[in-house]
């Protein structure tokens, strides 16, 4: 038996098309908002000073967001602990912890390249 992913029938699946569909929304957003902000601010290079300028409060943004999504893993993860008390579920949570954190890493280490 092939691999779920293989199979052509994961695409017809409802949960992933609303990601998908999630997915495009959230990239036109992005798409939007660097329209109007260079529309705003008037060129292209004045958009990237103005990013340049708030880098400080995205900075912060992304604090605020990191300690929102930690606080609520730890309320999700004991609920699933509570539900699953087996060593798989223990598991699985660290896999995604450490890959969230793997992830955040070389995001902001990116940035902070960037920026140097």
């Amino acid at each position: 038996m092939s691999p779920v992913w293989l199979r052509p029938r994961w695409l017809l699946n409802r949960r992933v098309a609303r990601a998908l569909l999630w997915t495009l929304l959230l990239i036109a957003l992005a798409v939007a908002a660097n329209i109007a902000g260079i529309y705003l601010v008037g060129s292209i290079a004045d958009w990237e000073q103005w990013l340049a300028d708030a880098a400080g409060y995205f900075l912060l943004w992304r604090l605020c967001l990191y300690g929102a999504t930690a606080y609520g893993w730890v309320w999700m993860r004991r609920r699933l602990l509570a539900r699953e008390s087996g060593a798989e579920a223990g598991r699985r949570l660290l896999r995604a912890e450490v890959a969230g954190v793997i992830a955040i890493a070389v995001l902001e280490t990116s940035l902070l390249m960037r920026a140097a």
